[in-house]
């Protein structure tokens, strides 16, 4: 199977502990990103100046991504892909490289999209939600930009622009996420890229 970028929602921290031996056993090179979770929250709270909060963010994906590792993901500091596996720890190469804007409308939901496109690899979307709403009902397929707070402001556009196809999977409903690693079909939202008409 193809690599895969995966990106482990800080939302899920509570199911680390079953949730990355599943992850770990996939026999496919994957790259997880880890959402900032509780430690985001923090920096949220604290409500510094925009560039301290992004660098601080940051750092709280670096954290989360640290006990990851220590569950069992082999951590690397460098963006690719390893032949099992492994956690990315992205904080030295998001200083190194500076790619995204310094804003809340950035996470690390973009952050990860960002790497699948550098990487170009699809994206997956590990949370504690189904998808992607409208009017009360699950949407299967976004193909242009949408308001949602199921991901960052800028996730859909950034991706629907750069070309990855990201599905947004419910990592807390037992199974689904080792059927979505196996690229089988799961409820959820797929955003496809290759019907959006905006496309470069």
């Amino acid at each position: 199977m193809r690599p895969l970028v995966v990106k482990f929602g800080g939302s899920l921290l509570d199911c680390a502990p079953s949730l990355v031996p599943v992850l770990a056993a996939v026999q496919r090179p994957i790259l997880v990103v880890p959402g900032g979770g509780p430690f985001a929250d923090v920096v949220r709270a604290l409500d510094p100046a925009p560039d301290a909060a992004h660098w601080m963010a940051c750092a709280a994906m670096e954290q989360v991504g640290l006990y990851l590792a220590a569950l069992g993901l082999p951590a690397i500091e460098a963006l690719g892909l390893q032949d099992s596996p492994s956690v990315f720890l992205p904080y030295r190469l998001l200083r190194e490289r500076d790619p995204l804007p310094h804003s809340w409308r950035v996470s690390s939901d973009t952050i990860a999209a960002w790497c699948a496109a550098e990487l170009g690899c699809d994206l997956l979307l590990a949370k504690s939600v189904d998808g992607i709403m409208a009017d009360g009902r699950l949407l299967e397929v976004v193909a242009a930009p949408v308001e949602t707070d199921a991901v960052d402001p800028c996730l859909v556009p950034f991706a629907l622009a750069h070309g990855v196809r990201t599905q947004i999977v419910n990592a807390r409903v037992p199974g689904r996420l080792a059927l979505a690693l196996r690229g089988e079909p799961v409820p959820g939202t797929l955003i496809d890229p290759s019907l959006f008409e905006g496309r470069a």
